[in-house]
């Protein structure tokens, strides 16, 4: 008698099925939710020139790094878009293994094969925020976890209530999914998908105005030597302090280029260079960061001197946003020069010398970061204040 009691103490009660399915539900609910979320955010990085998210803390720690980084996309379509269609598939099968009692052990072994996935994927998007990137997204990381905490939560459902024989209740899922009602819900979600890859326009691809095309916007050169844009007598002149490798700042050229075009009278807008270039500004960044962007920089001195800066400006802006190495080569396709005159530029000290003009000009104004802009003697950092675009 006194054995049996000890026994029964000892007994593991198994919860009830609440317990598994509304933590999993919960959970993959907040990852939608914040798939959606960093959709958004992705838009807003290559749309509006003046975004930043909340999580743009550092330069470690930035949303926005990781958002405008060429991984940010699998397949012609941004990873959030992927994240989110995956994540709504989970969300129908967790609801059909509650519509569907009698199958808990198909659809949960499903859901562990598809968490599995999450899971790996998740694994490789870290590696390349921490290694490629050298930056990583707060709310990536979240979904990242989520996708760890539904693969758990799965594994222990179908623990529970499978039949512990993985493969055979995978293959039985076929035939569950071949039903009428499933079959048309899955097609209607990738059908969905399909329109979205083929139809959305592709906002992060945009070409910089060419200024031949502009009729009514003038250039020319400061007295300092420094290439301008729209008209010598402008009623406000905005400085700007960019680097060729920063993503915002090849973004809010485009957008000044943009809104000159539309008032050439009303602005004026002259380009100065402030590489985050170790080699070139060792004064604000001590380490190893936008690595080639000085040598950038000296190459836009060259062009400018041949009457070609705004070519090479583009050109150098659209390497950089891709993140694609420095190459005099791939410089000379997109430019018209041969690389060996870029080659040659390179080993010009008085070139060198203007780039650094530029940055003492910088120093003194104690920028450290870019893009930044300076009007009216005053220092903006990031953004130029609405009241002075209107």
């Amino acid at each position: 008698m006194h054995g049996r009691s000890n026994k029964n103490r000892h007994t593991v009660i198994p919860l009830a099925y609440g317990y598994y399915f509304i933590p999993t539900l919960m959970a993959v609910i907040s990852a939608m939710v914040n798939s959606i979320y960093l959709a958004v955010t992705h838009y807003k990085n290559y749309t509006d020139f003046t975004y930043q998210s909340f999580c743009a803390i550092s330069r470690s720690i930035n949303c926005d790094t990781v958002a405008q980084s060429p991984w940010a996309f699998f397949a012609g379509l941004p990873v959030a878009y992927w994240g989110l269609f995956g994540y709504l598939l989970f969300f129908y099968v967790l609801l059909q293994v509650r519509k569907n009692k009698d199958h808990h052990s198909f659809l949960w072994a499903f859901l562990v094969l598809l968490s599995s996935v999450f899971a790996g994927v998740a694994v490789y998007l870290s590696y390349i925020s921490f290694v490629k990137i050298d930056s990583y997204c707060i709310l990536c990381l979240f979904n990242h976890l989520i996708s760890f905490v539904l693969l758990g939560y799965s594994l222990i459902a179908y623990k529970r209530f499978g039949s512990h024989a993985l493969l055979s209740d995978l293959l039985c899922v076929k035939a569950l999914f071949l039903k009428k009602s499933n079959l048309l819900a899955i097609g209607a979600l990738t059908l969905l998908f399909v329109c979205l890859w083929i139809f959305m326009p592709t906002y992060w691809r945009y070409e910089p105005l060419h200024l031949d095309e502009a009729i009514d916007v003038k250039q020319g050169m400061t007295q300092e030597g420094n290439p301008w844009i729209g008209s010598e007598n402008a009623e406000t002149t905005i400085h700007i302090y960019s680097d060729y490798m920063c993503f915002q700042c090849g973004k809010i050229h485009h957008f000044l280029r943009s809104m000159i075009a539309n008032e050439p009278g009303k602005y004026k807008l002259v380009v100065h260079h402030y590489p985050l270039d170790h080699a070139y500004n060792p004064i604000v960044v001590k380490n190893p960061y936008h690595v080639g962007s000085g040598k950038m920089a000296q190459l836009a001195v060259f062009a400018m001197i041949k009457g070609k800066f705004w070519k090479m400006n583009d050109a150098l802006f659209e390497i950089g946003r891709n993140k694609t190495s420095f190459s005099t080569e791939r410089i000379a396709e997109k430019t018209g020069f041969t690389s060996g005159e870029l080659v040659w530029a390179l080993q010009q000290q008085d070139l060198r010398e203007i780039v650094d003009m530029d940055i003492r000009r910088g120093l003194k104004l104690r920028i450290t970061s870019t893009p930044s802009f300076v009007v009216d003697g005053r220092v903006y950092s990031g953004r130029i204040p609405e009241e002075i675009l209107k």
